[in-house]
């Protein structure tokens, strides 16, 4: 039987022999000294394993930033004509309400811009308004939104239809009055009602019963809701009687009916709420149902005060 021209294995490594050079055996360094690093090479050839190095942009961005189109984000465009917030505006989107040059967008994503593009809502093209900032004394009964199926009363429906659309910032619950600002500034609204700009709100609050003296440092060290801890930024008692009493509490950022719901928990009934002041702007002499135009110097400081915090 002829015998095999290949090395048995017995005999490979054995002087004499001669082997091949393994593929990763320093006899190859020569070679491999002209090589590129394998994460290199795989970056190159833009391999699954690649990762962008820190600190350095992906080309990919680049190029989506020189792709993107001029002008605003739709919600952005539709809050600053009147349509609402601007989170109230992604809904309008989102739902498929909302179309430009004649197409449905349903991406929060999209740009355009209202000088050379044809937005409509609902079918209708925005309105070319001016910015209004009206302060209303809201009575009790009306409702803080811009539908209601029933058809109750609005605080909308207080102003006159000269001012446009324009929607309130934050709410009130139905059963408590003062006062509202109203608005068809998007960005403004949204400064306002954001709680991380957290503009002091005012309100005058009747409870039943007398209140002890110790309630003011019980709301502002914090009561257990719901949603968690809440507390209120400054409690006064301006009047105490044997079947009421009557607080001033100011707070930075407002949950759902959150007096009413602190004080509770602590055992008083809320009789009567009623919101004095918005910052800087005050109810005044206002009276249930009345409106006025808020002046420059108001707006400016409204503004001030979230920039602020």
């Amino acid at each position: 039987m002829p015998r095999s021209n290949q090395p048995s294995r017995s005999s490979r490594g054995k002087p004499g022999h001669k082997s091949r050079p393994h593929p990763l055996s320093p006899s190859r360094g020569r070679a491999r000294e002209n090589r590129r690093p394998v994460g290199e090479a795989r970056r190159s050839a833009g391999s699954l394993f690649a990762r962008p190095e820190l600190g350095k942009k992906k080309a990919s961005d680049d190029i989506q930033n020189r792709a993107a189109p001029q002008g605003h984000r739709v919600q952005k465009i539709l809050a600053a004509a009147g349509y609402g917030s601007r989170r109230e505006c992604e809904e309008l989107i989102a739902t498929g309400r909302v179309e430009i040059d004649g197409k449905i967008v349903t991406e929060l994503g999209v740009r355009a811009d209202p000088a050379v593009q044809r937005i409509r809502v609902d079918g209708e093209a925005l309105p070319k308004t001016r910015p209004v900032y009206l302060a209303v004394n809201k009575p009790k009964g009306y409702l803080c939104t811009h539908r209601d199926q029933q058809g109750r009363r609005r605080v909308i429906d207080l102003v006159p239809d000269r001012f446009g659309r324009v929607f309130p910032i934050g709410r009130l619950d139905q059963y408590s009055e003062g006062l509202i600002l109203l608005t068809n500034d998007g960005a403004f609204a949204e400064q306002l009602a954001h709680p991380r700009f957290e503009v002091p709100k005012r309100y005058q609050v009747q409870v039943a019963g007398e209140v002890e003296t110790d309630l003011p440092r019980r709301l502002q060290k914090g009561i257990h809701i719901a949603e968690g801890v809440v507390q209120a930024d400054e409690v006064k008692i301006k009047s105490r009687h044997a079947l009421s009493s009557v607080l001033e509490i100011v707070l930075r950022e407002g949950k759902n009916r959150e007096i009413r719901r602190m004080l509770a928990r602590i055992g008083h009934k809320v009789l009567t709420l009623r919101r004095i002041a918005i910052g800087s702007v005050k109810l005044g002499s206002m009276a249930p149902g009345e409106y006025r135009l808020l002046t420059k110097q108001e707006v400016a400081s409204l503004y001030s005060a979230g920039k602020a915090r």
